[in-house]
């Protein structure tokens, strides 16, 4: 059932993933712009078929990590939205609100779903107090250093909190930690082939996403 469910994730994913690589390649996005003009027949972000293939791996990775639960749904969400951020914020340096702040409404309004059905209230509590104690340590180090942060940093903090808060305080601690290290140690490899000098600048979205998946996907091989 499990490896069936994870087939079908494999292949919407890459539906899904298609659907990315559209909405990213017409970014920034007007206002008001319809789902027709977003999701469309037109150009994209990156060749195909990199984001299909990715999306849709990342998809059925998620259904084996997160297996029969309640809470799939939701970690489903996170992965295709991260997808998405992670492609606009590599090219654009930005991680827009209209992909930020839905994706955190939605995981929240489906982590209510377990929480209902499992009476997993004390989970979803925490879910909450991680998605505010991300969003308020990522605050502080934007003020204390803006070159290094963005509000769109801040914002996603609280989106990754909000998960990672729900796995536990020793993921939401791992996940913030994880983001850096994965930074580090993508610039320390662009540095050593030379692709970027020292005065380089990355974006930080990515980075956070990558270690917060890496904190999740670790979380769910946990016996």
């Amino acid at each position: 059932m499990l490896a069936a469910l994870a087939v079908a994730a494999l292949l919407s994913g890459a539906a899904a993933g298609r659907l990315v690589n559209r909405a990213a390649g017409r970014f920034p996005w007007p206002p008001g712009a319809g789902v027709r003009e977003l999701l469309g027949p037109g150009p994209v972000a990156v060749r195909p078929p990199v984001v299909e293939v990715g999306t849709g791996l990342l998809t059925a990775l998620t259904v084996l990590g997160a297996g029969l639960s309640w809470a799939l749904p939701a970690f489903l969400l996170l992965a295709v939205a991260g997808v998405l951020l992670t492609v606009v914020d590599l090219q654009h340096r930005l991680l827009p609100n209209r992909v930020v702040l839905p994706a955190l409404t939605g995981g929240v309004v489906l982590l209510l779903l377990p929480a209902l059905v499992d009476s997993a209230w004390d989970q979803l509590l925490r879910a909450a107090l991680g998605a505010a104690a991300l969003f308020a340590a990522y605050l502080a180090l934007a003020l204390v250093s803006p070159g290094g942060l963005g509000m769109g940093d801040v914002k996603l903090a609280a989106l990754l909190g909000l998960y990672l808060g729900w796995l536990g305080w020793a993921a939401v601690v791992l996940g913030a930690l994880a983001g850096f290290v994965v930074q580090a140690a993508v610039a320390l490899s662009l540095l050593a082939t030379r692709r970027i000098g020292l005065r380089g600048e990355l974006p930080f979205g990515p980075a956070m996403l990558a270690g917060a998946a890496l904190v999740i996907g670790g979380t769910a091989l946990l016996p």
